[in-house]
């Protein structure tokens, strides 16, 4: 008993003697993610600037987020503050941000989250279960959007930049299949034209 002892107080002895005291690591290259840029007031500017809550998703994420066949109902789980729900699968979703929305069942009563697409308003539910296709950026602005977007925007926005046409030939193709045999393919083209 005494040796089990004398062994655990040596062993003890021995690694408090042994360890050093733990210094802080000092960084010398800091993680940046870069500039994001995002037109929620309706011009160019760094997501920094701007004086209300808003998420941007660019194309690499909007793809991960897509990869396996979900569709814009995909985005609650994806955007702080965001939920969208349906009765009807993926057509007619309804929006809610910060919990503000419409549970009104009726395809022509008006939602208090607009959704733009490219500086049009979908005001129709039927518009608004689309697939997410070609987009660029989408940007949530959380909080009242009257000012800049119009009316029926008191919860907020989902605005939506579509890939705009180049000068040059070029295009993509993407195909994914997923569980229970759903397949998504896209693919999109751009063609110059002359003068």
């Amino acid at each position: 008993m005494k040796r089990i002892a004398a062994l655990a107080v040596s062993a003890s002895t021995l690694a408090l003697l042994v360890a050093a005291p733990a210094f802080a690591q000092t960084v010398e290259e800091t993680a940046s993610v870069g500039d994001i840029v995002v037109t929620a007031q309706r011009r160019s500017e760094s997501i920094r600037d701007v004086p209300f809550a808003v998420t941007a998703m660019n194309t690499e994420t909007l793809a991960a987020v897509n990869a396996g066949g979900a569709d814009i109902l995909a985005l609650a789980g994806r955007v702080p503050s965001l939920n969208v729900e349906s009765s009807n699968g993926r057509y007619a979703p309804r929006f809610y941000i910060r919990g503000f929305g419409n549970v009104d069942f009726d395809f022509t009563a008006s939602q208090p989250v607009s959704v733009v697409m490219d500086e049009v308003v979908l005001e129709s539910v039927y518009l608004k279960g689309f697939p997410l296709f070609d987009v660029k950026q989408m940007e949530v602005l959380r909080g009242p959007q009257g000012t800049l977007f119009g009316r029926n925007t008191p919860a907020g926005v989902v605005k939506i930049d579509t890939t705009k046409p180049g000068d040059m030939f070029e295009g993509f193709g993407s195909l994914s299949m997923g569980n229970y045999g759903s397949v998504r393919a896209e693919s999109g083209v751009t063609l110059p034209l002359n003068d």
